[in-house]
């Protein structure tokens, strides 16, 4: 290359890497965020919270720096209109119905009253026209909020020098960063709002009310009487708080499928909340429900439940009207909702097969069968809550081993039922069960008789299950697999003779 095109060219080089800055620059710059749908650009984020205890655009009273407690809450969105107040602990839809509101939405809505933030200012004094760009004309939604600021022990609710109430109206989202623009009442300005608000504050009633509606706490609950197509059966509760079944037939109940019943019962959520004329519950088919109940509570007046089931073009749909006194809560539910109480009895009857104390165990008859002779044993030491001290006294005599007699004992307390068959049979014998079956007598200190187990033959067509007879009247069937812990001679009770002594290999062996 000539000289003089050599030159050019280093000045062309030095022009262009001059001008690279530059040009990055402009590549590289963002346009600010224009706000949406209006023409004016959003200002920096004001630092004022949403529900405001001082005069909007004024410093923070040092009072007003704790979190307000809120009492009341009217919610506007979505074409309904609710009103929510605090009531205790609890929070109660007041209008346009009167019911539990759903905990987890308010706890929302109040936490994010209580924290959030505008996070710009929009427009300072917005004419009409851009109160309609912005949605505020009318708005989306609008939430009023009524709280107080506690004194330093925590009072204030009845003092209107520490009442204020709030009312913040929603508008439009902005598509450009999912914020939402709002106004308070009684300030002119338009703010912008994290899209969060949005979603904690735009509620319609459905969203607000408790879909939980059939919930009964189980330590209240006195007694329940069901009616169903299983089957009819009363539940009722003894002085200790256990539950027995008083109808079809007196018997101990299993308290925990019982408690599993009335949580089952808790959870079924609406699916919606219809009207409720009158007419409509013949038409849902509430004058002739396919499950009913009636809950007699520790106190208050009960609660009457009924479900019925709705087919119709194919579809089938549930209903639940719970009654208690003048309330009443007509809902869809879920189609499990009816087979929660609709069990059978036997189903919820304890399936413990023997029913003794353990502390009052100090004799035990076993018998082997096959014509082998019972084994006696009886608990010797008088110090109570151990297990050494056992013995045996016949067919042989000698100490048993703690750890057989503990699992035993155990086995024994704990063996369940897997299911219940006909009740005091006139022919126990066609079960297996006679006299002469394996089984094991269970007697306290003076021999007098606390449950008794007959094992008898093999259940047709139920592969590794047997018949049984325990404390009850009813046939059992119970696992072949317990029989694994039941002794059949004396030697699987009986603590072995200690190993004969060797002699020393340094002792010498006397010569014969």
């Amino acid at each position: 290359m000539k000289p003089r095109g050599k030159a050019l060219a280093t000045l062309l080089l030095f022009t262009v890497a001059a001008g690279m800055p530059g040009l990055f620059a402009c590549g590289g710059e963002k346009k600010p965020a224009q706000a949406q749908p209006g023409a004016q650009a959003p200002r920096q984020e004001p630092d004022e919270k949403l529900f405001a205890t001082d005069t909007p655009g004024e410093a923070a009273r040092k009072a007003d720096t704790t979190a307000p407690v809120f009492t009341q809450l009217t919610v506007q969105a979505r074409g309904s209109t609710a009103t929510l107040e605090r009531q205790g602990d609890t929070w109660r839809l007041t209008s346009p119905v009167e019911a539990l509101a759903e905990k987890w939405v308010v706890d929302a809505i109040t936490s994010e009253l209580q924290s959030a933030k505008f996070k710009a200012t929009v427009a300072e004094a917005p004419t009409d026209a851009d109160l309609e760009k912005y949605g505020l004309k009318p708005p989306v939604f609008t939430v009023s909020a009524r709280a107080y600021v506690p004194d330093a022990s925590g009072g204030g609710k009845d003092d209107p020098a520490r009442q204020q109430t709030v009312t913040l109206h929603g508008g439009l989202e902005n598509p450009f960063d999912g914020s939402v623009y709002m106004r308070r009442e009684g300030d002119p300005r338009v703010y912008a709002a994290n899209g969060s608000v949005r979603y904690a504050l735009e509620k319609d009633l459905f969203a607000l009310r408790a879909k939980e509606f059939l919930g009964l706490d189980e330590a209240k609950v006195k007694a329940f009487s069901v009616t169903a197509k299983a089957g009819a059966y009363t539940l009722e509760r003894d002085s200790d708080k256990s539950w027995r079944l008083t109808k079809p037939t007196a018997q101990r109940a299993d308290p925990a499928r019982v408690k599993r019943l009335l949580q089952s019962l808790r959870s079924q959520r609406a699916l919606s909340f219809p009207t409720d004329p009158a007419e409509a519950r013949k038409t849902l088919g509430l004058d002739k429900p396919a499950v009913e109940a009636r809950f007699t509570l520790d106190a208050g007046e009960p609660v009457r439940v009924r479900l019925s089931q709705v087919k119709a073009e194919g579809s089938s749909k549930v209903y639940a009207l719970r009654e208690q006194g003048a309330e009443a809560t007509l809902a869809e539910v879920p189609e499990a909702a009816l087979g929660v109480l609709d069990v059978s009895p036997g189903e919820l009857r304890e399936k413990t097969a023997l029913s003794f104390r353990l502390e009052d165990v100090k004799r035990l008859v076993i018998h082997p069968g096959d014509g082998a002779p019972p084994m006696t044993l009886a608990h010797l030491n008088p110090k109570p809550g151990t297990l050494e001290g056992w013995q045996m006294q016949e067919p042989r005599s000698g100490k048993a081993q703690s750890s057989k007699m503990a699992s035993l004992l155990k086995t024994l307390h704990t063996l369940k039922a897997t299911t219940f068959g006909e009740t005091n049979p006139r022919k126990w014998n066609k079960y297996g069960i006679t006299d002469a079956s394996r089984g094991v007598v269970i007697q306290d200190a003076s021999g007098k008789e606390l449950a008794r187990l007959w094992i008898g033959s093999e259940v047709p067509d139920r592969e590794g299950h047997l018949y049984a007879r325990g404390s009850g009247t009813q046939v059992m069937e119970i696992d072949v697999a317990w029989l694994a812990e039941l002794p059949s001679r004396p030697e699987d009770l009986i603590e072995p003779p200690p190993p004969a002594a060797t002699p020393d290999a340094g002792t010498p062996v006397p010569s014969p």
